[in-house]
């Protein structure tokens, strides 16, 4: 089967296609023919071995001269061509998406447990956009800030992959949602249902009067006590460093999380938490519900073929992508 592989770090350039072998279901498994697949900043970050400080802490997936798994990618939507004897509730020929090593491929081996069946509203390019961000989204507002009704929420970086969706599912969950983004994004997240949105190039949301239940920041571009700054008595700043940011750096958006880890034990006013997603089969099942409801959907930027893989992390790396970026195969 043809796959995205890559052999060093670098930049997209070190990306290629090559042929591999096609891989076979153990007993909790599910083999994918995939149909789209969705790239992340974490493509990027992997693809350079940027930060450098993650090739210490995650062994799992930096090696020192290059990724651990070659195959790039890890949101995939497809039809299922086998499962392992032990798998239940899938079968071959069912619609699904999910989240696994080395989706940038034309077959995904995936566990159990991180596979759903893919909405029917849904194209497998929108469906091959939800994992990876959606479950970000998700766990950091129901799981870390536990959301309800009425309260306000600010969503800093509201017009990348991770961001588009939290602003709806704070809508989902009733909350007053304030989103920030560049002037040319101001359409996009205000027709995701944004209560009001901030232009970061006209104003700075942290020297605002405005005060925050929920501070969902995506893009580390704001030091900590300023964050801090605009939170309600009580009020929680969740971090997220899935952002990309520009090549050859020690910590990179790592930097914010970790002051945002030491400063989370001696804080009192204020509440502060580290995000970080794990893929799971009933979090897929409940983006599932939203989109059923119609209150979650995909806003796609680009579509690139799996060929041009390299070109859609190129792009992504820029800067310049909004929403989500996808490959179809």
């Amino acid at each position: 089967m043809k796959a995205i592989v890559q052999d060093r770090y670098g930049g997209p350039e070190v990306l290629r296609v090559a042929n591999v072998g096609e891989p076979e279901p153990l007993e909790d498994e599910v083999l994918v023919r995939v149909r789209a697949a969705s790239v992340n900043a974490r493509d990027w970050h992997v693809m350079r071995g940027d930060p450098y400080i993650a090739r210490v802490m995650d062994r799992k997936t930096f090696g020192r001269y290059g990724p651990n798994v070659r195959i790039r990618g890890t949101d995939f939507a497809g039809v299922v061509e086998a499962v392992g004897p032990t798998v239940r509730g899938l079968q071959p020929g069912d619609e699904v998406y999910g989240e696994a090593e080395a989706a940038f491929a034309e077959y995904v081996l995936a566990a159990d447990s991180v596979v759903e069946l893919k909405p029917a509203r849904l194209s497998f390019e929108q469906a091959a956009a939800l994992p990876t961000a959606a479950n970000t989204a998700l766990m950091g507002l129901r799981d870390l800030a536990h959301l309800a009704s009425g309260q306000r929420l600010l969503v800093n970086g509201a017009s990348g992959g991770v961001g588009t969706y939290a602003v709806q599912i704070g809508k989902a969950y009733g909350a007053d949602v304030t989103a920030v983004c560049s002037t040319r994004n101001v359409d996009l997240v205000d027709s995701l249902g944004a209560d009001r949105v901030i232009d970061y190039t006209r104003e700075d949301f942290t020297r605002g009067s405005a005060r925050y239940d929920v501070v969902l920041d995506l893009v580390g571009n704001h030091s900590l006590s300023a964050l801090r700054g605009v939170l309600t008595d009580g009020g929680l700043l969740i971090l997220s460093g899935g952002g990309v940011s520009r090549g050859g750096s020690v910590f990179g958006p790592m930097k914010l999380l970790i002051q945002g880890q030491l400063t989370a034990r001696l804080a009192r006013r204020h509440r502060i938490a580290l995000l970080t997603a794990v893929p799971a089969k009933q979090n897929l099942t409940a983006l599932n519900n939203l989109v059923q409801a119609g209150q979650l959907a995909s806003a796609i930027d680009r579509t690139y073929s799996l060929a041009e893989a390299a070109e859609a992390i190129r792009y992504l790396e820029t800067d310049h992508a909004r929403a989500k970026v996808v490959l179809t195969v």
